[in-house]
């Protein structure tokens, strides 16, 4: 797989030169993500769902010589915990060259879209941009950036 083909990740999305999203890439493709130089890999979805899961992603990402972070996202249940693990995290590898990922970029979109606008200042059309490129979020996800917004965005 060349570098080019990191678009064929689903949802992908590059942020920056030094930060993408996607949904869930293969082992494949996360070889792919290391040769082009990426050093950390934030997953936000769960390790116990086949549909949207490697058998040892952890295993796989640190062999190839990157950081991997977990941060388990129930998708119907959002947490505040979740949420500032994320952000310690981004915080933590600011210098570094990061891939985010979750099962479809729809956890991740909305995190990200939170942290410019809770930790970097961005207005919200601007922050959320890139989530609403990939998905419109449902009751659940609407009503936890709301009230992450509200409690945070101050």
């Amino acid at each position: 797989m060349t570098h080019s083909s990191l678009a064929d990740i689903h949802n992908y999305r590059a942020v920056n030169e030094a930060l993408c999203t996607s949904g869930q890439p293969t082992e494949e493709q996360l070889a792919s993500i290391a040769a082009a130089g990426y050093e950390v890999i934030i997953n936000l979805a769960l390790h116990d769902d086949p549909r949207y899961s490697l058998p040892d992603e952890p295993g796989t990402v640190r062999s190839l010589g990157l950081t991997y972070v977990h941060i388990p996202v129930q998708f119907a249940a959002p947490s505040e915990e979740n949420l500032m693990a994320y952000f310690a995290a981004m915080e933590a590898n600011h210098d570094r060259k990061l891939w985010v990922h979750c099962a479809a970029n729809y956890r991740v979109s909305a995190f990200l879209g939170l942290y410019r606008v809770i930790k970097q200042g961005w207005q919200h059309d601007q922050a959320f941009e890139l989530m609403h490129s990939v998905w419109q979020p449902n009751e659940v996800w609407t009503s936890f950036i709301g009230a992450m917004l509200a409690k945070h965005d101050g």
